[in-house]
């Protein structure tokens, strides 16, 4: 256990958690919804912290980030636990773990151990904070992250975007790359996850405000959010922010409590055509279809995925070596 951040006694020996916008307030002996931060004896304490799920170099495109070092591989850390409740969790043995297990496993790692093997593993020189939801792994995170960042090397989140703003502004000074999660564009859909929709809006707005690279991802879950109106609305709001945002449509598989069918393909067709209409770069994924990046002015294949490789094709000095525009594309 690590003392938490961003706990707030308020008497009668609760605590309020302030890291994420459920501002759980947790009595003595309890955890809240996240299940990684507790009440002990009138303190909030951390329980993942140095706690690691899974550990892997993969490539970037997993996260999936397409715009950032194409091609490259990055170590991958995620933790246990996470502040949303998605009944589709595709990682929900991880995700809900303090809600399935009693038994929490002991600190094993450290910043300095994730800089080592951060340096010896995969060609990129960054670590992706991924798996499991990182903001609920703040204290760790953090600390990684600083470390990460004096060594010259990058930080990379996946996240659900659910955090408050003081704790995110701790973060962002941090962050090179996100992929954020949008889970659906109606408050009364984000309920049924255990959430709200705004806060992710707004850490996508902060994260693009303090030149972080960001991309978005949509899980068109059948039930859900398989509705070309509501899909629409997040095509809309991601094309005001700004159109060169990669937005990512997955394909959802029936997972942990969730057994609809998985979505329709040609839903997903329509959504990516209509969103191509407004947004520059829309990919798919979970499912079998064109992945390459165009240029969105003269259609030039910038960067090519075949056959599980990734190549840099079109792109010189951040321009489309065709017609000269800037690609949004981070590369070496």
């Amino acid at each position: 256990m690590f003392p938490a951040r961003f706990g707030e006694q308020i008497g009668g020996g609760k605590v309020r958690c302030r890291l994420c916008p459920h501002r759980c307030v947790i009595s003595d002996g309890r955890s809240g919804i996240c299940g990684a931060r507790k009440n002990i004896a009138g303190d909030l304490y951390s329980l993942n912290y140095g706690v690691v799920s899974g550990i892997a170099v993969d490539t970037i495109e997993k996260k999936p980030l397409y715009h950032y070092y194409p091609g490259k591989r990055i170590l991958s850390i995620g933790t246990f636990g996470c502040n949303l409740r998605c009944p589709f969790c595709q990682n929900w043995t991880l995700s809900r773990f303090y809600d399935e297990n009693h038994i929490i496993p002991e600190s094993d790692i450290t910043p300095n151990d994730v800089l080592s093997l951060a340096r010896r593993e995969g060609d990129f020189g960054g670590v992706a904070y991924t798996y499991s939801e990182p903001m609920v792994w703040f204290e760790f995170v953090n600390d990684c992250a600083k470390l990460i960042r004096d060594n010259g090397l990058k930080n990379v989140f996946v996240t659900n975007g659910y955090i408050e703003p003081e704790p995110l502004s701790e973060l962002l000074p941090l962050m090179d790359a996100a992929n954020v999660d949008i889970k659906a564009f109606r408050d009364q859909n984000y309920r049924q996850l255990g959430g709200t929709l705004q806060p992710v809006l707004d850490t996508i707005t902060a994260m693009k405000k303090a030149g972080v690279h960001v991309e978005l991802t949509t899980l068109v879950v059948t039930g859900l959010n398989d509705d070309l109106e509501e899909l629409s609305s997040i095509v809309d709001w991601v094309a005001a922010i700004d159109p060169s945002i990669p937005l990512h449509f997955s394909r959802y598989f029936p997972q942990y409590r969730w057994h609809e069918h998985a979505t329709d393909i040609a839903l997903l067709d329509k959504t990516v055509e209509l969103a191509r209409k407004k947004l520059h770069y829309v990919y798919t994924g979970n499912i079998a279809a064109e992945s390459d990046t165009f240029c969105p002015d003269c259609a030039s294949v910038l960067v090519e995925r075949k056959n599980g490789g990734v190549r840099t094709v079109g792109i010189r000095d951040g321009k489309c070596v065709s017609c000269g525009r800037a690609t949004e594309v981070v590369v070496d």
